[in-house]
């Protein structure tokens, strides 16, 4: 009698250990399931900007992969950081932005009033993709190759260069060039890079960093005149374009980005699992096409990859901006 009783308490107690565990489990999966509610991509440029493209080309593939619908907000203004202040500021743990790397790197520096500090308040997620810039002149220039910076040294500050504004990353871009090739051309900032292109066919700057989606259509037709790419090796954007290291101009490296960042309040295991999945996105031949058809080449890196080139462009572009005195 007493083992009889000894056996129902034993199976009373393992039954209620069981319906127990059956309670807490779907409660704390329920608990600990992200997204619980559509993921929404903030992106601080219009529709039809490069950031833009590429925030709707990973949206969908990003949804099915999330089981959620994932929105992409535009949020235009002050290059980007009015966004990238939303995301820094978000604490609903279903925000993240897509952003250009000034938003993640000088935003600060270049300008003490940024309402956020990208090195403390962002997550970084992952490096999406990469473009040089391509070192342009007239169609008209006769020094190429290697010869282009002889004879821009020797022109010293009669030569202009032209930029969409000061701080833009056009502008940071060949203050490094010129302290690393060591020539001396004056900046004119314009109102865009159409009116850079029509100043460079028109005589009055003799050279400019432009992104390869605009010089290259200005190239291959014959009216401008490519001299190199700023990425350390040569693009896959432009492979047969040498790199200006390829010409001489040593430890010149300079690439535009799109990324993807995060509340620094987002759990670590979110940001983990979205570098995850946008690296493998972003790796499919087909986004990859889609990507290098908008001129980018595919990167697609853990949230450390992208800490560290935050790092390394932030240490490289704050020195050009302390040393140049540059504000907006």
């Amino acid at each position: 009698m007493i083992l009889s009783n000894r056996l129902h308490r034993r199976h009373a107690l393992a039954t209620a250990a069981a319906l127990a565990a059956a309670w807490v489990l779907p409660t704390a999966q329920a608990q600990t399931a992200w997204p619980s509610r559509p993921l929404k991509i903030i992106v601080g440029f219009p529709g039809g900007s490069s950031p833009d493209l590429m925030a709707r080309a990973l949206a969908e593939p990003l949804s099915q992969a999330l089981g959620q619908p994932v929105v992409v907000d535009n949020r235009p203004g002050a290059g980007g950081n009015i966004a990238a202040g939303l995301v820094a500021r978000a604490t609903d743990d279903h925000t993240i932005g897509l952003m250009i790397n000034g938003n993640m790197t000088i935003a600060k520096i270049l300008n003490p009033a940024t309402t956020y500090d990208p090195l403390t308040d962002l997550a970084p997620v992952s490096l999406l993709a990469v473009s040089p810039l391509v070192l342009t002149v007239p169609a008209s220039a006769t020094a190429t190759g290697a010869g282009f910076f002889d004879a821009a040294r020797a022109a010293g500050d009669r030569w202009n260069y032209g930029t969409p504004g000061v701080g833009t990353v056009a502008h940071l871009g060949m203050e490094l060039l010129k302290s690393r090739a060591g020539m001396a051309p004056v900046h004119v900032p314009y109102q865009g890079n159409p009116q850079v292109i029509a100043a460079m066919l028109g005589g009055q700057i003799q050279m400019a960093l432009l992104p390869p989606g605009l010089a290259l259509a200005q190239v291959r037709g014959g009216t401008l005149r490519a001299i190199g790419v700023t990425s350390r090796g040569r693009s896959s954007v432009a492979p047969e374009l040498p790199s200006l290291a390829e010409l001489g101009v040593r430890d010149m490296q300079l690439e535009i980005w799109n990324a993807v960042a995060a509340p620094n309040s987002l759990p670590k295991a979110h940001v983990n699992r979205l570098a995850t999945l946008l690296t493998e996105i972003v790796r499919r031949p087909e986004v990859r096409q889609t990507i290098l058809n908008q001129g980018w080449q595919v990167a697609g890196t853990s949230p450390e990859g992208l800490a560290q080139r935050v790092r390394a462009d932030t240490a490289a572009m704050a020195d050009v901006i302390t040393r140049n005195h540059i504000r907006p």
